[in-house]
């Protein structure tokens, strides 16, 4: 069952299953009494020999090696609209129940702030309440959840930061792509594409999400490298279609000259695109993300693109991390996934599976349990 939370902090319940994978379940081999011999010796050696014998350590952050599967895994959410939040809860809820099938997991408890990072702290500090024994999150604001993460650390619930992250070091991990590289790697293909030269406009995430502001952070030296090329105005919207549309349709009006757009988001490029068709504007140079839409559209007219990929399964990642620093494994504080480029040589391998995936969709790439043991194991 799954343990849903509404914005008031009222508990409901939704049953959910899916496919489940072969995971072998850590047992604890220590007996009672040996473990009162142990407490009783030297805390190293006590430590060293809890870890040969198989029972959970404290090796990651926040964990003090005192819970026990199954466990109930906290999933605050800073809000559910977007496609792409909801396809990566679908990987979250995906690998909850391949562990619960190990027997690792029991529950899963959701919560939706909508946007608000407020709400999204009485979340975090309804499942700290519940006692919960991980919490994966997408903080709605960099700064504003410190506190109440940190208070979820302090009483040994493992927290898995991904996707936007706070400013806090006191989690047992943070999972993301490098939001500065993808920044500075759009705007230099950017530069590459207008040589150095031109009228840009920029299409950003919601202000104040870190993942959006780094984007922005990170394209920003390229910038000031090449000063022919003029920002002439910026956008924040959602990551939606709909919005990015209305505003790049409202910029157009403004700007009759147009050289390029350096979206920062799949969805907004989709919008973006969609605006310059509906003002009958010729298309210009667009960077964007793996989003269906945007790819289709991109091949369909020929576009100059090129795009990268924030993977939605780093929410099923974040889960399996958060386990295994609770079966005592050594997680890194900070797992860096790669970005892929998508250009005019590998866009056709992601239209290939476009059909899997929903229209307003992303195309994100197959994952494992493999994959995410590699990724764990570089540090």
């Amino acid at each position: 069952m799954y343990i849903i939370l509404d914005t008031n902090g009222k508990p409901s319940t939704l049953p959910h299953t899916k496919k489940g994978i072969d995971m072998k379940n850590l047992e604890n081999g220590i007996s009672a009494s040996l473990r009162r011999q142990l407490l009783a010796g030297a805390a190293a050696a006590a430590a060293l020999l809890v870890f040969s014998a198989g029972t959970a350590s404290a090796a990651a952050n926040c964990i003090k090696g005192d819970r026990k599967a199954p466990y109930t895994i906290g999933w605050a959410n800073i809000y559910s609209v977007p496609t792409w939040m909801k396809q990566t809860e679908g990987t979250i809820t995906a690998e909850v129940e391949e562990l619960k099938k190990a027997g690792l997991v029991k529950d899963l408890m959701i919560t939706d702030a909508q946007g608000n990072a407020q709400t999204q702290i009485q979340h975090i500090q309804s499942m700290i309440d519940a006692n919960v024994d991980a919490i994966v999150v997408i903080a709605g604001s960099s700064n504003a959840l410190d506190r109440v993460i940190s208070d979820a650390c302090d009483k040994g619930i493992a927290v898995v930061n991904f996707d936007s992250l706070v400013n806090t070091d006191k989690v047992t991990a943070k999972i993301n792509t490098d939001s500065n590289e993808w920044g500075a790697t759009a705007a230099k293909w950017m530069v590459g594409q207008l040589g150095g030269k031109g009228k840009i406009i920029i299409m950003n995430g919601p202000a104040g999400i870190s993942v959006s502001d780094d984007r922005r952070k990170g394209a920003q030296p390229v910038l000031d490298a090449n000063p022919g090329l003029q920002v002439i105005t910026e956008t924040n919207t959602e990551y939606n279609v709909a919005p990015a549309q209305e505003a790049m349709t409202s910029l157009l009006f403004a700007n009759p000259e147009i050289d390029g757009v350096l979206s920062l988001g799949g969805a907004l490029s989709a919008g973006s695109v969609l605006a310059f068709e509906r003002q009958g504007r010729d298309q210009v140079p667009t960077t964007g993300e793996n989003a269906r839409q945007f790819l289709e559209l991109w091949k369909e007219k020929g576009l100059k693109g090129w795009a990268t990929m924030q993977p939605n399964w780093l929410g099923a990642l974040s889960v399996y991390t958060a386990v295994q620093a609770l079966e005592g494994k050594d997680v890194p504080a900070f797992v860096k996934v790669p970005l892929p480029v998508i250009d005019d040589s590998t866009i056709g391998s992601y239209l290939a599976r476009a059909d899997k995936f929903p229209a307003d969709g992303y195309i994100y790439s197959d994952y494992d349990k493999a994959l995410f043991d590699k990724l764990l194991a570089a540090k």
